[in-house]
């Protein structure tokens, strides 16, 4: 049998097994399409135009067509399948998420607007171009509508006509629901970290990346160029991490960036003031949003680091520093207010750490603060309590353009799923209005951005039933009776996002980093040559882009911990070798250096003695070394017994008392106390003991004395009694007065 007959046996062998299992004839039943179950290619539709068609219109549907399986596809062509009306958001989802075939969900074939395309080796593609009058997809009642375009073809072990592969869009279909929805979009400008703290140590305070990559990105084609080119055009509320800000602006001037170990000269001015231009320009007439400065992690603040001093007040400072840089950078005044959680995640301590710098209201996601059975799409805004507002970005909408969007098929979908999706919920039977917030992913990449731009700017033309608002009007918009407003509890946290927070461990480096770094300051008459480049690296340790990389963010807090020990160990003592001290008086010099390219101050140099009775030493030297210099200061000693002792020198701070840097230890000799010393010291031993000597002698003496006149005196009476009836001769011991 050829290829033809068995062809025709295989359609013959489909008829009949139709016309079994519906009970009719089969000269009368009409055509059964077979799906393989698992397709053998892949269907993509890379255009729909117009994205929202009128009934007049003719639709033009591009794409490709990929053999995924081992053998040939033969004798194969594509067509469009009518349209398949959606009834609500959960129908569309369902059917986004299908991969297989089914003849009802996909809706009958569009006569005589298909293209043949024929053989497609394996792994091979082949492209086709539809164009289809709208009136042939038999679309009804408004609404969102499923179209499809199915590849018809054989293969050589199964060599009959089936369904091999379909790839499907969405349509929305006919008047306006209505103008009452509203949609904010956020367009994040954030990166991950790049400066370190090596600002501090030379009079330029050069600043110095951890690597190139932040010139990649702002450069012509990089990420945050093209989100600040395709930005400015859109009516989206800009939220924007200062670090970055202030690490670009940092480039405008000589800079320097690792390349391995080696330091070499940035050379990214030009691209630094290009940039920055862009950004103020296309911001000027938007709402700007800063997080605070490093864009914390609040959910690893909450969970790991809460308990852990000085946490959260880095947490304020980050928010306070936000403003400052925001204004300073770009000349615009940007709110505060909002603090936005990894994926919109929440829980009662994320929201309490979250408002606890000042911020009111928390950009959640529908999928954490979930509505139940809810039958409409809610509006954004919620109250969860002591004045603080969640506002809730819608979780199917945020994750639209999260796939790989390098390929024109996944872009051309999810904006075709913006408008759908939007339609749908303008259709939902509750009257008045509501605002929605779309919340993309932190840091799109550049494709990403270019899918989100395409569909808003489609939005912007087609979807009349869409307006757009920035993120403070739908804030302040008026909630939803009946939209959940409960807080998750922690145990519904998500487990995936818990596994990738900071460990307790960072939190407590950053404690000590941060008390190293106010013991130094107050020693420093420049302090803000060194506060602003560590304080802020020490914030950046907290940022939210340390996720998935824990082994990065544990050596960036090794960095910074070990350069600030560098700058500390600067100013410190010289270590003295042992030292033999001759005579009973002498000095000790000792020496503070400082390699600090700024005087230091407020220091006192004491020095102990571990044998204080063989060795006194005099009082404290107050300490003040200029930049560069080195002071030494003496300190007198009384030597008062020959022997070994050892010395500690060390520097405290005045105005805390606190010990500053390490110890100086050394060893003193007292060997030379000479020999008329030691005579004058053996004198006056002696002296002192001849004087007890006599002293013991006359005591005993008297003693005596005092006896023998009791026992002379008569019966009843005392020797002092005698003595007062004498004829006046004085008691021994005692000198009576004279004339003279």
């Amino acid at each position: 049998m050829g290829r033809r007959g068995r062809r025709l046996f295989g359609l013959f062998a489909a008829l009949l097994a139709t016309a079994v299992s519906t009970g009719l004839p089969a000269a009368h039943a009409a055509p059964t399409e077979i799906g393989t179950g698992s397709l053998t290619a892949t269907v993509s539709l890379t255009e729909v135009t117009p994205e929202a068609p009128d009934a007049d219109d003719t639709l033009t549907l591009r794409g490709t067509v990929t053999n995924e399986g081992g053998t040939d596809i033969l004798d194969s062509s594509v067509a469009a399948r009518q349209g398949v009306a959606l009834e609500g958001r959960g129908a569309i989802d369902e059917a986004m998420a299908r991969t297989e075939f089914h003849t009802e969900a996909d809706g009958p074939i569009v006569i005589g607007h298909g293209q043949d395309i024929g053989t497609v080796r394996p792994g091979m593609s082949a492209t086709f171009s539809l164009e289809v009058p709208v009136s042939a997809l038999s679309l009804g009642p408004d609404g969102v509508y499923q179209v499809g375009v199915a590849l018809t073809g054989q293969t050589e072990d199964r060599q009959w006509d089936q369904i091999l592969g379909i790839g499907r869009t969405l349509l929305p279909w006919g008047d306006s629901p209505g103008d009452g929805t509203r949609l904010t979009v956020l367009w994040p400008l954030i990166s991950r970290t790049h400066l370190t703290a090596q600002t501090g140590a030379n009079e330029e305070q050069t600043p110095t990346f951890r690597d190139g990559s932040l010139l990649e990105e702002i450069s012509p084609g990089g990420r945050l160029h093209r989100l600040v080119e395709l930005g400015a055009d859109l009516p989206v509320t800009w939220v924007i991490d200062p670090d970055l800000l202030a690490s670009v602006d940092a480039m405008v001037e000589e800079y320097q960036v690792y390349e391995g170990d080696e330091l070499v000269a940035g050379n990214g001015q030009r691209e630094a003031r290009e940039w920055l231009g862009a950004l103020q320009e296309a911001v000027r007439d938007d709402e700007v949003v800063a997080l605070p400065f490093g864009d914390p992690d609040l959910a690893s603040l909450a969970h790991q680091g809460r308990e852990v001093q000085g946490a959260l007040r880095q947490l304020a400072t980050a928010t306070e520093t936000a403003a400052l840089t925001v204004d300073s950078v770009l000349k615009v005044e940007p709110t505060t207010d909002f603090a936005w959680p990894v994926e919109g995640a929440i829980d009662p301590s994320i929201v309490s750490v979250a408002t606890s710098a000042g911020a009111h209201h928390v950009i959640a996601r529908s999928d954490s603060l979930r509505d139940g059975g809810l039958a409409h799409t809610p509006s954004a805004a919620r109250p969860i309590g002591d004045g603080n507002t969640a506002v809730v970005a819608d979780a199917v909408l945020s994750g639209l353009f999260t796939e790989d969007m390098s390929g024109t098929s996944n872009a051309t979908l999810s904006r075709q799923q913006l408008l759908a999706q939007t339609y749908a919920i303008a259709g939902e039977e509750r009257a008045g209005e509501r605002n929605l917030l779309l919340a993309p992913q932190r840091m799109p990449t550049g494709d990403q951005a270019q899918a989100m731009a395409d569909a808003i700017r489609a939005a912007q033309e087609q979807a009349d039933w869409v307006s757009f608002e920035n993120l403070s009007a739908t804030a302040s918009a008026q909630p939803d009776p009946a939209a959940n407003q409960r807080v998750p509890s922690s145990d519904e946290y998500p487990s995936r996002l818990r596994q990738q927070e900071l460990p307790t461990s960072a939190f407590q480096t950053m404690r000590e980093t941060q008390r190293t770094l106010e013991d130094f300051t107050v020693i420093l008459t420049a302090p803000d040559r060194v506060e602003p480049p560590f304080g802020n690296a020490i914030r950046r340790e907290m940022s939210t882009s340390w996720r998935g990389h824990e082994s990065d963010a544990a050596a960036y807090r090794f960095t910074v911990q070990n350069g600030l020990e560098d700058l500390t160990g600067r100013v410190r003592i010289i270590q003295k070798s042992p030292i033999t001290l001759s005579g009973r008086s002498a000095t000790i010099p000792v020496t503070v250096e400082n390699n600090l390219v700024q005087d230091v101050k407020g220091l006192e140099l004491r020095l102990t003695s571990s044998r204080r009775l063989g060795l006194e030493v005099s009082e404290t030297q107050q300490i003040a070394v200029g930049g560069g210099h080195s002071q030494t200061v003496k300190f007198s000693t009384t030597a008062r017994a020959n022997g070994r002792t050892f010395l500690e020198a060390r520097l405290f701070s005045t105005e805390d008392e606190k010990a500053y840097g390490e110890p100086m230890r050394f060893q003193a000799d007292v060997t030379s106390i000479t020999s008329a010393v030691l005579m004058v010291i053996a004198g006056g031993l002696l002296l002192v003991v001849l004087a007890g000597i006599r002293m013991y002698t006359q005591r005993k003496r008297a003693a005596r004395e005092g006896a023998t006149s009791e026992d002379d005196a008569p019966a009843g009476e005392s020797s002092a009694d005698t003595s007062s009836v004498n004829t006046g001769t004085p008691p021994r011991g005692e000198t009576l007065d004279s004339d003279e």
